[in-house]
């Protein structure tokens, strides 16, 4: 087994860099969804197979339980102007505070001060910054004709909010969406989910596993860099997760009976071991996390993780490194380069047993 020579309280976001290539970011998806590759790694011996993402499978048991994140993605990139200049103004959405009230960040930021007002879709939908927010986020509240609702005009005049690093475009929207997403609120895909399609998950019921759906909105947070040398002074962004009670009382018994949980992805494995007791014990709740899982960090819940490749240095590869540790991830990590899989949102798997 390999051993984390680092202690938790010494590690440096420097810790959790790797070189990539740029031509291995996949900008855009494949044709079929589980046809990725599937890096397999035992996190206790280092072990490595490569796989294909439909080969997933093979590695549940009877009992298992597959948790997904079921939040939607929202087309919350809006390109606006102020009403008063006529400047071009862009307001991405992040959180729904209340009814028409949202946290946003906008770009040009110095442009909105309190009390500016933007007009998208030639007056479709206005706004105005009602509040600035730690961070330099504005809070602004939508007005509209109320024959219409607000989501159905976000629907229709906002883009989808491809990641910085994905510079082609996106041909079919519906690609940057899990086949199972449902409840709108997300900045960003839970990327992770993106490899499954129904076929895949009638192979996993009819061999005896169930399917536990979770939720939890992604915020922008997880693009922003980790920007503290010392990752302990790092804050993390806050985000809206749910757990139902039938989803708690599916895991809860899984793990009585000695199954496994898996998560697919961060988001998933976040709102877990967020929603659990210390005794491993998913509470049913919803509420606002900040769970921030660097190495030192002991699992309550989770027994497998499927996730994609994720950037050097950003909080997604600390957790990863948590779940593992962290010369074994960097480690597979140079040999995914090596072996030339496709990085971030539209690349491929890594399964972690």
């Amino acid at each position: 087994m390999i051993v984390n020579k680092l202690h938790n309280t010494d590690l440096k976001k420097s810790d959790f860099w790797y070189d990539l290539p740029e031509e291995l970011i996949a900008q855009t998806p494949l044709k079929q969804r589980d046809s990725s590759r599937l890096l397999v790694l035992n996190r206790d011996n280092g072990i490595i197979e490569h796989r294909i993402f439909k080969d997933i499978v093979d590695y549940f048991n009877e009992g298992d339980v597959l948790v997904i994140n079921n939040s939607k993605v929202i087309p919350a990139r809006l390109i606006g102007k102020k009403s008063d200049s006529g400047i071009d103004v862009e307001v991405f959405l992040l959180k729904n505070i209340e009814l028409d009230v949202w946290e946003v960040m906008t770009y040009p930021g110095r442009r909105t001060k309190i009390g500016t007002s933007i007009v998208f879709a030639d007056g479709k939908l206005r706004a105005e910054v009602i509040d600035i927010v730690d961070g330099g986020n504005r809070i602004v509240r939508f007005d509209y004709d109320k024959s219409n609702t607000l989501m159905a005009l976000i629907d229709e005049i906002g883009n989808m909010p491809l990641p910085p690093y994905i510079k082609e475009k996106l041909e079919d929207s519906s690609r940057y969406q899990t086949v199972y997403a449902k409840y709108d609120g997300s900045s960003a895909a839970p990327t992770a989910g993106l490899h499954f399609t129904e076929e895949l998950f009638a192979a996993l019921r009819e061999k005896g596993v169930k399917i536990a759906p979770v939720m939890l909105h992604v915020g922008l947070g997880t693009f922003r860099p980790v920007k503290e040398e010392k990752i302990m002074d790092h804050v993390m962004h806050s985000e809206y997760f749910s757990v139902s009670k039938e989803s708690a009382d599916i895991i809860n018994n899984c793990k009585k009976n000695g199954g496994r949980v898996i998560a697919v992805g961060t988001t998933s494995c976040r709102t877990l071991e967020s929603a659990s007791d210390n005794d491993g014990t998913v509470k049913a709740m919803s509420g606002d996390t900040g769970i921030f899982i660097y190495p030192g960090y002991k699992f309550k819940v989770v027994d497998k993780l499927i996730t994609n490749f994720h950037l050097p240095e950003s909080t997604l590869m600390m957790l990863v490194s948590a779940f593992s540790n962290r010369e074994t991830v960097l480690d597979a990590y140079r040999v995914a380069v090596e072996e030339k899989y496709r990085f971030f949102s539209f690349g491929d798997a890594m399964l972690i047993l």
